[in-house]
């Protein structure tokens, strides 16, 4: 499927911007360990001496992306032989069918969840179906959820790097082969200022004729890599323009400016323009997508478009494509009650896919703390539509949004990550410790 096309839309050409001030606002602490399976960790490999290098992380609106060639070095995670995925075919829970999304959109499907715990720990995921019954997801995690090292062999801390776990049963249970960073350092010890191993957060991968084209966040920015196979990847390239930073009043991207949040003291500490926080991503033939979130209180979904391979990208013809809540509604509005203002701060993680006569996203609403003395505690996952190959214009929302969970506390419940073939499936946070499993089912 070809996408519609985008050209230059409501963003400026091009605007001065300084570099991010500031490092990302992390959680105050690392996140309770997967009661799943730890495997044995692995020797770190050996680097060798032409590893790619870090790109700068100044934010400019006008530089299309160079990608390095695919990294030559031994990956990370050994590809699979060719008899190791057995024959699979996806059953639907008993007295249940499989439904398409568009069913879930009038009605008369739902979320069923199929398995609470898939083996994957905290962080968030995004997975691929391989074919045969072998999925693979990538995820982002740290020494304490997975035992995970960098690639010189230190531990990783919170929120942690890329790293590839496996599924040979049909994506049911996940494990990691090789708990090191998928990504190779640039040179040994890691440093986490040029090599990201700290934080390369909220991956989305994108497969389509071969090509692999992965982003995630690091510092509120977003980077993309490319691939051949899915495990060995080019060196990191920053997406012009993401980042949060400090710009005269009213000279941020349409979107992208900082609001006030009744719950927050002081919003703007890290800058009052903000495009980038958790990505997304698109692939249709040789168009590539990227989505990013823009601006807070209220928050939006903006659209950069170009070549699969990753240069060239320009802003889509219509950005932001998706708003949030105008406002944080009630005070004291908790629950169901709080549903309707659940994306007024912010908007990110999208994820899309395309079925029939519509293209859906999958995005994370974050309404904010619900009261000054905590930190955000209201996430709900969105949904959205477009009519089809069109992902690049304006999107309708799902008028029963959030779906899954009224608006909930703070387990990742919004980043989901949705994988369409002979079964929908959706997997995303169970607990605070857990990452399940739901598939779509008519009611």
């Amino acid at each position: 499927m070809v996408g519609s096309g985008c050209t230059a839309g409501q963003f400026p050409a091009s605007i001065p911007l300084p570099s991010p001030t500031a490092a990302p606002t992390l959680p105050p602490s690392e996140p309770a360990a997967s009661p799943s399976p730890r495997p044995t960790a692995n020797p770190p490999p050996t680097l060798p001496s032409t590893a790619a290098a870090a790109p700068t992380a100044t934010p400019t609106w006008t530089a299309a992306p160079t990608l390095p060639a695919t990294a030559t070095t031994a990956p990370a995670v050994p590809p699979p032989t060719a008899t190791a995925a057995p024959a699979y075919a996806p059953l639907p829970p008993a007295g249940r069918a499989f439904a398409p999304l568009a069913a879930f959109w009038d009605g008369s499907a739902e979320w069923f969840l199929e398995l609470y715990d898939v083996g994957l720990p905290v962080g968030e995921s995004d997975t691929v179906d391989r074919g045969g019954g072998e999925f693979w997801s990538y995820l982002h995690a740290s020494h304490l959820s997975a035992g995970v090292v960098d690639q010189c062999g230190d531990p990783v801390p919170f929120p942690g790097c890329v790293t590839l776990w496996r599924s040979w049963d049909g994506g049911a249970s996940f494990a990691l082969e090789n708990p090191v960073c998928l990504f190779p350092c640039r040179s040994c010890p890691c440093d986490p200022a040029r090599d990201h191993t700290h934080q390369q957060q909220y991956p989305r991968v994108a497969l389509a004729g071969g090509r692999w084209v992965m982003v995630y966040e690091w510092g509120a920015g977003t980077y993309l890599r490319t691939s051949s196979d899915g495990v060995r990847w080019s060196g990191e390239v920053h997406v012009p323009g993401t980042g949060q930073w400090n710009a005269e009043p009213g000279t941020c991207p349409p979107g992208a400016s900082i609001g006030e949040h009744p719950h927050i003291y002081d919003e703007t500490e890290y800058g009052n323009c903000l495009v980038g926080a958790p990505p997304g991503i698109y692939l249709a033939g040789e168009t590539l997508y990227v989505f990013v979130g823009l601006g807070r209180d209220p928050g939006h979904m903006g659209c950069y478009v170009g070549a699969a391979s990753g240069g060239g990208l320009s802003h889509c013809a219509a950005n932001p494509i998706l708003t949030g809540a105008a406002e944080y509604g009630p005070l004291d509005a908790l629950g169901a009650a709080a549903n309707p203002y659940f994306d007024f701060r912010t908007i990110s993680s999208a994820d899309v896919v395309c079925e029939g006569a519509w293209c859906y996203m999958f995005y994370e609403g974050v309404r904010g703390p619900s009261s000054p003395t905590v930190v955000d505690d209201q996430f709900g996952l969105g949904l959205a539509r477009s009519p089809a190959p069109t992902v690049d214009g304006q999107w309708e929302k799902y008028p029963r949004n959030p779906i899954i969970l009224d608006l909930p506390g703070n387990v990742g419940v919004g980043h989901a990550d949705v994988v369409v073939g002979p079964a929908t499936y959706l997997y995303t946070a169970t607990s605070p410790g857990t990452r399940g499993r739901y598939v779509l089912v008519y009611k």
